[in-house]
């Protein structure tokens, strides 16, 4: 297992740093370019107002807190056991509850007495119409005892448009490594939209991932969030109830492995997503995914997790299930089990350690069933949050399990994360 974190970080064949730095610096015209696009660029979308989310400490800022570290961007679900990780999972749109709200009362405005003078013109600067309001940066380290290698840094810039709607830029750095296989860099580059419909929030993306040595590919993402009870918070802040169904669609390249990528895979996934806060304490989260791949193979994968929390320690059950019409494994490079069966138990604990730092230790204990045959299924995961100023925060998590995703026979299998997040707000 030691052998694993002598290949953290930075540490790759001088032909894979060098590819780095080439990438490193297009990723920066790509995100000078985007952002003078949108700085000069004259943004009239005619949509309804986007409401604001809700934070509260059961979906932590961007995710639903099932497992320690921070998220893969929006739209990024990998069809995997790793679904145990929440970091893969982007939680329903909450709305702000209006809950003992009265408007304000208008003010009363005298009538101008006749002989008074004319107005004074303003001269307040006219509002832009688009504002830089963050910058996300995520990090991503996986590692196994059987060679492979993926990493993902991917930077988000969120702006906010005049009339309350929201763009999003993606960009960032992909290396995926594997035995036997020649190691495969990736440039994704991606727009997104979210505004408000009605009652339905509305997110949609679309984008391209260039490689180095493959050719250039489409993505696309849609989710759409549905309440269908309203949002209902205590005094202090704390979510009370909610229920919300969201519709998700996915389409690009299966990013799980160098020979998948190398393969040239695609898919097409959609499926949808409840989430329930039963009440302050307890919430459930359930997801189906269908999906198709261009390789003729097609899936059903599910998952669902119970959780209660008491005060800084919570207890969860998970549940995931998996399986493909057939095993391309050996073909196209990705897991693709006829019947793969997880479940477990968590027990975990969150708090604050000083009022800049917070963090949360959990382990995971259960069973995993691949082919008719069980074994062990554990994971033990930690993460840290820290406030370095009113505007920056920054995640910092590690995470450790033998839940597998790939075939290894009679051959243990281990794997390591190392996550982060970098957070700017402006």
């Amino acid at each position: 297992m030691a052998d694993n974190f002598r290949r953290y970080l930075f540490i790759y064949r001088y032909s894979s740093y060098t590819k780095f730095i080439l990438g490193y610096l297009q990723i920066q015209l790509g995100v000078i370019l985007s952002i003078s696009i949108w700085t000069f660029s004259e943004v009239n979308l005619q949509a309804a107002q986007v409401h604001e989310n809700t934070k509260y400490s059961p979906l932590n800022t961007t995710q639903y807190d099932l497992k320690l570290s921070k998220p893969l961007p929006d739209g990024f679900l990998i069809a995997a056991p790793e679904n145990f990780n929440p970091d893969l999972r982007v939680p329903p749109v909450i709305p702000k509850p209006a809950e003992n709200y009265s408007p304000p009362t208008p003010p009363v405005i005298p009538k101008p007495a006749e002989n008074s003078s004319p107005a004074k013109t303003s001269t307040e600067p006219a509002k832009p119409s688009v504002v830089l309001e963050s910058i996300d940066t995520d990090y991503r380290y996986d590692t196994d005892n059987f060679g492979q290698t993926n990493l993902f840094i991917e930077p988000t810039l969120q702006f906010r448009l005049r009339n309350g709607n929201k763009i999003f830029v993606k960009t960032g750095y992909n290396f995926f490594e594997q035995r036997g296989v020649e190691s495969v860099s990736n440039f994704p580059l991606q727009v997104g939209w979210e505004g408000k419909i009605g009652q339905v929030t509305l997110k949609t993306a679309a984008g391209v991932d260039v490689f180095d040595r493959l050719p250039t590919a489409i993505n696309l993402n849609v989710k759409a969030d549905i309440p269908i009870l309203p949002a209902r918070v205590s005094p202090s802040g704390k979510l009370r109830s909610l229920l919300v169904v969201s519709g998700n669609l996915e389409q690009g390249p299966y990013k799980s492995n160098a020979r998948t990528l190398e393969n040239e895979i695609t898919s097409w996934r959609f499926g949808p997503d409840l989430y329930w806060q039963i009440d302050r304490n307890t919430s459930l989260f359930s997801s189906l995914r269908l999906g198709n791949y261009n390789d003729g193979n097609s899936e059903v994968q599910t998952f669902s997790r119970l959780e209660r929390k008491f005060g800084q320690f919570s207890l969860a059950a998970n549940l995931f299930t998996w399986s493909f019409d057939r095993d391309f494994e050996r073909t196209s490079g990705y897991f693709s089990p006829p019947d793969f069966l997880v479940y477990n138990a968590e027990v975990a604990w969150e708090g604050d350690i000083t009022n800049f730092l917070r963090c949360r230790l959990a382990a995971n204990l259960g069973r995993q069933r691949l082919k008719g045959e069980f074994d062990n299924a554990n994971t033990y995961q930690t993460r840290c949050t820290v406030k370095l100023s009113p505007s920056i925060e920054a995640d910092l998590g590690y995470s450790f399990s033998n839940v597998r995703n790939q075939d290894t026979g009679a051959s243990a299998y281990s794997g390591n994360s190392l996550t982060g997040q970098l957070r700017v707000k402006f």
